[in-house]
């Protein structure tokens, strides 16, 4: 199966959440995290990263949980400047 490459906005779109979710992580270690959200710490290095710009819902959802960030935040802030979110949803 070929993955469709993905788009500039949706690698930008993952860059904001990495950076989101190392920034909420702060002094807690990557394992610590990972584990809380049944992950492995590679799963988060590689989304804080960028490295899978694109996970899941249910592995985005876990890990709002283990980092008590409710998933409407999550949309908000790694929404590009000047747009809140919800107008993503609806493209």
């Amino acid at each position: 199966m070929v993955r469709t490459p993905l788009t500039p906005f949706e690698r930008e779109r993952g860059e904001r959440l990495g950076a989101l979710l190392r920034q909420a992580r702060g002094e807690r270690s990557m394992v610590q995290i990972a584990a809380a959200a049944g992950l492995s710490a590679e799963t988060l290095r590689k989304i804080e990263t960028g490295r899978a710009p694109t996970p899941a819902f249910f592995t985005v959802a876990a890990l709002a949980g283990a980092l008590g960030l409710s998933l409407d935040d999550l949309v908000r802030l790694c929404a590009p400047e000047g747009q809140d979110g919800a107008e993503q949803l609806s493209a």
